[in-house]
């Protein structure tokens, strides 16, 4: 059952077998997944459609790709928390295949992520339409808040000191761990929020001023691999087929992201 399952295409998997499937559920997989913000969204619409076809049940952890936090994929990893799928930056997804710790040649590529900006509900849409736009509006800015993840490393390192704004913006930017940072300008702490976007419009109370211009932009890829240890290697390898399958692209795109194009 479990290399017939790897042949199918993702559509045939959700459809025509998922009623043999939800059959032989008392051999069904529990899988422990690991997803980073950025393709939560699209996770958490796609996941339960996987389950349902399938009968496996999904038992899943959010954290960052990187970073100190202890919610942290690589930190969990570390920790030895069970793990069958990892979704995560691509760039991180790569140390952990160089490391050893997620099997070479499981990795799925998934989905393109921009950068964009927010400010709370309330306040004036400023502009960012052009660079000359973005660096006045950030000289101007109270504060400024950005993830820790892979678009604040790009704001923190890169876009600042491209723009030939850092020394003026250092003492009003914070890096800010763990929570959406567009929850932080929805509550009022910081004027403007900077990250992918599919983790800016989830959040409540606030408006999506819009992506940052394409000159200046750095686009995430997301990918997915499969733990070296994973017990249910086989089932995790169907989650992947099918979260970067042509029918799971649809979600992806209304979650914020671009679906990647199969090679």
């Amino acid at each position: 059952m479990k290399s017939f399952l790897l042949k199918l295409s993702a559509f045939a998997f959700i459809g025509g077998v998922a009623a043999a499937t939800i059959a032989t559920t008392v051999n069904a997989a529990e899988l422990h997944v690991m997803s980073s913000g950025g393709f939560t969204a699209s996770y958490k619409i796609l996941g339960p459609k996987f389950a349902a076809a399938s009968g496996n049940t999904l038992d899943t952890a959010l954290g960052p790709s990187m970073g100190k936090a202890p919610e942290a994929i690589p930190n969990r990893l570390a920790r030895g928390e069970p793990a069958d799928v990892v979704i995560m930056v691509g760039y991180a997804l790569d140390d952990l295949i160089k490391q050893g710790k997620v099997i070479p040649g499981s990795r799925v590529e998934l989905a393109d992520s921009a950068i964009g900006m927010v400010v709370r509900a309330d306040a004036p849409k400023p502009d960012i339409s052009t660079v000359a736009a973005l660096k006045e509006t950030l000289l101007h800015a109270k504060s400024v808040a950005y993830s820790d993840s892979a678009s604040g490393v790009y704001i923190q390192n890169e876009l600042f000191k491209r723009l030939g704004i850092e020394d003026q913006i250092r003492p009003k930017a914070t890096m800010v761990p763990k929570i959406p940072v567009a929850s932080v300008v929805a509550n009022g702490d910081y004027e403007l929020g900077f990250q992918q976007v599919s983790e800016l419009l989830p959040v409540p109370g606030i408006t999506f001023v819009g992506k940052i211009p394409a000159s200046v932009q750095s686009i995430t890829r997301f990918a997915a691999g499969i733990p070296v240890g994973s017990q249910h290697p086989a089932e995790a390898r169907a989650l992947l087929v099918y979260l970067a399958s042509p029918e799971a692209a649809p979600v992806v795109t209304q979650t914020g992201l671009d679906p990647v194009a199969p090679h």
